[in-house]
């Protein structure tokens, strides 16, 4: 999940996707350079780093018990503070709600430490793999190893999941890590920092705080693995500066991921369970269903059923303290600007509560005939704005979502199987949930990550562990084997054993 402007980064206040971060920024000098800049406005990155990696090279290989205590220390320290953390998010939004912050940080996190506590010994194990028949009996496997100092870089809008997520998994593996806040959350961020810093050794997990220009050096970081959390415009920016030193980088972009109605699909719950999706988090998640294709002629049933759900869920929603706020008086002008411009260009408007920009409470507005070349239709939307677009068949739902760009998540409700198929075969997403929405990203053993640009790369569980390893191929040669059968001088015994190799 991400937020629309990676706020550690971002420059423009008036496009949360514009401008690039890292004008005026210092980048990282060779592959592992791991040695402050004398005299550079973030040397003290540059030490950081220099202090993991020497703690990584007089321990690269951290056995299970050690990095099972880790995580248990990062469970048990971030658990023991759930009400700090509620209080600290509810007052950077300007209301987050508890129940949410329940859910959609604390339940999902549990489950990938617990995860992770369970299989993470067996991840470690070396795997056998094939050689072939001419290596026979030499020996094949690939050994995970630790990588050394991960960098991650997280959002606003899930700062504990994101933060903790990602470093559960460079844990697991084995790993140091550096995690770059976001500056949008600062009581969350100061928190979180705190509670690092009292478990933690500073060359194993440091916490880092700043401004923008403190998130562009840091991502320019010559670290072993980078993990960015932002926008697909930034994407380019962080990928661009992790190529100076060759880093790997795991992308979680975002863009406009969509919802599929089918034609015979259950349309009362698909609406339902859509709204939940779109609500969580005021819409600001990154696999949140950005726009809804309806068969023609469902438009205005699937707003009237919106609307009907929408008041059941928030009863009383001026005063309702399930409902989060827009983190930011500038995201929140941003939202408006959307509509007024959709509604310039012939869309219509249809709110299904009200609107304060004084609390920053936004409920979710649907949008109908929305021009293709709106900013609505172009830009991922990264709130309650929901445009609904209408087809006639199938494959014209298919064009559509098929000639843009692959999204982080699709969403579709069919109960007939051809359907089903169809979809899932003919379409390509960063993940696809059927009958359900946001769902995906907490099934433990499935991977969460983007395709295009909407990301790339993987975490949670299984992939994490991957992301944050070094798979490593090893070959063992048998005491006895026929490697001088195919060494030189090339005569008689070199002729017959490779035409015997290449025997069809």
């Amino acid at each position: 999940m991400k937020h629309d402007l990676p706020d550690s980064l971002a420059r423009n206040a008036d496009d949360p996707n514009a401008g690039s971060p890292y004008a005026g920024s210092p980048t990282a000098g060779g592959p592992h350079a791991g040695s402050p800049h004398a005299g550079g406005p973030h040397s003290d990155l540059h030490a950081l780093l220099a202090l993991q990696r020497e703690a990584y090279r007089r321990e690269p290989y951290p056995a299970w018990e050690a990095r099972a205590r880790n995580l248990k220390a990062l469970r048990d320290v971030l658990f023991a503070h759930r009400d700090a953390f509620a209080e600290a998010m509810n007052a950077d939004f300007g209301q987050r709600a508890q129940g949410e912050v329940a859910l959609a940080e604390f339940v999902a996190l549990k489950q990938e430490i617990d995860h992770a506590l369970k299989h993470g010994a067996r991840w470690m194990k070396p795997q056998r793999r094939a050689v072939g028949k001419w290596l026979l009996p030499g020996r094949a496997q690939v050994v995970p190893q630790p990588l050394g100092v991960a960098g991650i870089v997280v959002p606003w809008n899930y700062p504990l999941l994101l933060a903790a997520g990602p470093l559960v998994c460079a844990l697991a593996a084995g790993n140091r890590a550096m995690v770059k806040m976001s500056e949008l959350t600062p009581r969350t961020s100061a928190l979180f920092e705190a509670l690092i810093g009292q478990t933690f050794a500073r060359d194993h997990v440091a916490v880092v705080n700043g401004d923008a220009s403190v998130g562009a050096a840091f991502s320019a970081l010559p670290f072993d693995h980078l993990l960015f959390t932002g926008s697909t415009r930034v994407g380019h920016e962080v990928m661009r500066a992790a190529a100076a030193n060759l880093t790997p980088v795991t992308l979680e972009l975002g863009g406009k991921s969509p919802a599929l109605i089918g034609e015979h699909a259950r349309f009362d719950y698909a609406v339902d369970s859509l709204l939940l999706g779109k609500t969580l988090n005021a819409g600001q998640t990154c696999i949140a269903p950005d726009y809804v294709l309806v068969p023609r002629g469902r438009e205005a049933a699937f707003i009237e059923r919106a609307r009907t759900r929408f008041a059941q869920l928030y009863p009383d929603f001026e005063r309702n303290r399930d409902y989060t706020s827009i983190i930011s008086a500038r995201h929140f002008e941003r939202l408006q600007r959307l509509a007024d411009e959709a509604q310039a260009h012939g869309a219509q408007l249809h709110a299904l509560g009200t609107h304060d920009a004084a609390t920053r409470r936004f409920a979710p507005v649907i949008v109908t005939n929305a021009s293709e070349n709106s900013a609505l239709m172009q830009e991922e939307i990264f709130g309650p704005l929901w445009p609904v677009v209408p087809y006639d068949t199938l494959d014209d739902a298919l064009r559509y979502v098929n000639t843009r760009a692959r999204p982080l998540a699709l969403y579709l409700y069919a109960d007939d199987a051809r359907t089903v198929e169809r979809v899932t075969r003919e379409t390509v997403a960063g993940g696809m949930s059927v009958n359900e929405t946001l769902m995906h990203i907490v099934a433990e053993g499935l991977p969460f990550g983007g395709v295009g640009a909407s990301g790339m790369g993987a975490y949670h569980g299984y992939d994490g562990f991957c992301t944050f390893s070094k798979l490593k191929p090893v070959f063992t040669q048998s005491r006895v084997n026929g490697r001088k059968l195919i060494a030189p001088p090339y005569g008689r015994w070199f002729e017959l054993v490779i035409k015997l190799m290449l025997k069809l």
